[in-house]
């Protein structure tokens, strides 16, 4: 049995020593749903009218303790299923009573339960043979929450209990460590103490990009089209309402409508959907001009705003919104270009990440699904491609068999950031499906109409999503050529203003960016507020730096400050800008 198998059965395990515990400390509550999940396990329990706080979980990971030193055996049985139904009814265990009326439905004629000292709960199972097998310390129970009764908002609200399980205690602390440590980095965190940006309970899953905010936003967009789109890329704007007729060509209306804004035109009786993504809107490009095979590559690239009906428990920060922007391009293209143009794609996307210090952790290639559109030849071909495409990039790549869109293949890439974390960012996806339902076509070499094929690309993904991704993997202290405020002046006293503000204007006529603290505090207040807020560069202005012929220059993490003349400090700066440092 691997390793993978182990810790998910400890795991699930566990999730019954923690019911047994909680039913010796709370004997009348009644028990749902324990299953083994990534990293621990979780437990919903209706403790009726009891309370059951954050301090109340030592308690139960105290009797855990002494009932996992019992050396307690884990006995599987079998009861015939109206039997055990009747038993789970007497005991007044409402949802187990549920769960075997269910499999009673489906057929079963006998259901399993698993037995560890006085305790036995509906489960098929596997456990492990005996409590002895888990480790001194290698568990903890981190957090409540609720849930409602199999996930339906109409039924009762439960008590879910989750704990965290691993192999070992170190890998537990270090699992725990990496916690912590997320939590120092959270994007929501760094971006309230920061002024980055803000919600509100009127615009759910939109965010307010605050001043510091927007122009991180703004570099990113500049990084974009020098970096992402580029020469022979073509930027366009596109409607933000169009007719529904529209989504029903595409395929929206009938799979993707439930993620859709929509709202109806009195006036012009129609549905009108607010554009969740562009591609639709770029066939209608395409097919406004005649083109020739000389034509293409044709890339139309857009960055405006896409709203999708996100639902609101999955909303978290930038990284999951209603509202979203994307570097996003549709490049019209012939199938014998398809080669060229992923190559050229993925080299785009090792330099990114490079300047961003994200490392490339895993690339998926999802090929044919068994419902798939076009012809089987031209799949083969495209995944080929696809495949010579990584190969020649150097990249390493899983296969996910079966895994592709229907209207073709795609790469997936996922990146490491600096505390270990795997985030899906760029994507790459070979669309056949869209021309042919937008009748798209252009002219070859023989004066013959063929139809093209479409890239998806997206290299960034979404740009709010990305700028919480390396809000957290900078963990605030952002590069130089992406921080809000790049120096900060502090004036000693308030005599040393003017001198702060003529300085400020030099360096802004050179484009840094400058903010002088004119807060009427101590030099050491201001000094920590700096460092707080990460600052790449401080400068101290006082009676000896005023007569002084150089900038006394603190670098970011540092304590020390050092000498430098103007001339050269200013060019120190752009020459870092300019190299994306």
């Amino acid at each position: 049995m691997s390793e993978e198998i182990n810790i998910e059965i400890k795991r699930h395990s566990l999730s019954h020593i923690m019911a047994a515990a909680i039913k010796e400390l709370w004997p009348d509550a009644k028990l749902a749903i324990g299953p083994a999940i990534e990293n621990g396990f979780y437990y919903d329990v209706d403790f009726g009218e009891t309370k059951i706080v954050e301090a109340d979980l030592k308690a139960i990971e105290k009797k855990m303790a002494f009932l996992i030193k019992q050396n307690l055996k884990f006995e599987q049985t079998e009861k015939e299923i109206d039997a055990a139904l009747a038993e789970e009814t007497v005991n007044k265990e409402i949802y187990k009573a549920e769960l075997i009326s269910d499999l009673k439905k489906q057929g079963e004629k006998m259901v399993s339960f698993y037995t560890v000292g006085k305790f036995t709960d509906l489960c098929r199972g596997p456990h492990v043979q005996n409590t002895n097998q888990f480790k001194p310390g290698s568990y903890q129970l981190n957090k409540l929450a609720g849930a409602y009764w199999r996930g339906d908002e109409k039924n009762k609200m439960l008590t879910r209990i989750y704990g965290l399980a691993f192999e070992t205690k170190e890998e537990l602390d270090q699992y725990l460590h990496l916690l912590a440590e997320a939590e120092k980095r959270d994007h929501r965190k760094i971006g309230k103490e920061q002024d980055l940006f803000m919600m509100h309970e009127w615009a759910p899953g939109c965010p307010f990009f605050l001043p510091h905010g927007m122009i991180i936003l703004q570099e990113l967009l500049k990084f974009v089209r020098e970096h992402s789109y580029g020469a022979g890329y073509h930027e366009v704007r596109t409607p933000h309402l169009l007719n529904a007729e529209l989504w029903k060509t595409s395929g929206h209306w009938d799979h993707y409508q439930e993620d859709m804004f929509i709202l109806h035109h009195a006036e012009d009786d129609c549905d009108l959907g607010i554009k969740p993504m562009n591609c639709p809107a770029h066939m209608l490009i395409f097919k406004n001009s005649i083109h020739s095979y000389r034509d293409l590559p044709l890339r139309l690239a857009e960055t405006a705003t896409l709203y999708r009906n996100e639902k609101s428990g999955t909303l978290h920060g930038l990284t999951r919104v209603r509202s979203l922007s994307q570097d996003d391009t549709h490049i019209f293209l012939r199938p014998d270009q398809i080669m060229e143009e992923i190559s050229v794609l993925l080299e785009k996307i090792k330099k990114i990440y490079q300047v961003f210090n994200l490392k490339i952790d895993e690339i998926h290639l999802s090929t044919r699904p068994e419902s798939f559109l076009g012809e089987k030849a031209v799949w083969d071909q495209a995944e080929n491609d696809l495949k010579n495409a990584l190969e020649k990039a150097g990249l390493d790549y899983k296969i996910n068999e079966g895994d592709g869109a229907f209207y073709g293949p795609k790469i997936d890439v996922k990146v490491k950031d600096a505390i270990g974390r795997q985030w899906q960012l760029a994507t790459i996806q070979l669309d056949f499906q869209l021309p042919q339902r937008f009748n798209l076509s252009y002219t070859d070499s023989t004066g013959d109409k063929k139809t093209p094929v479409v890239i998806h690309r997206a290299l960034l993904g979404s740009l709010e999503r990305f700028m919480g991704v390396i809000i957290e993997h900078f963990a605030g202290a952002f590069p130089l050529w992406l921080s809000p405020v790049q120096v900060k002046l502090i004036s000693v006293a308030e005599t040393h203003l003017a001198a702060c503000q003529k300085l400020a204007n030099e360096l802004k006529e050179t484009g840094i960016r400058v903010e002088i603290d004119q807060a009427n505090e101590t030099v050491g207040n201001k000094i920590r507020k700096a460092v707080q807020e990460k600052v790449p560069y401080m400068l101290v202005i006082g009676d000896k730096e005023i007569n002084s012929p150089t900038l006394a220059v603190r670098d970011r993490g540092t304590q020390e400050t050092r000498q430098v003349a103007k001339a050269d400090f200013i060019t120190e700066i752009l020459e870092k800008i300019k190299n994306y440092q």
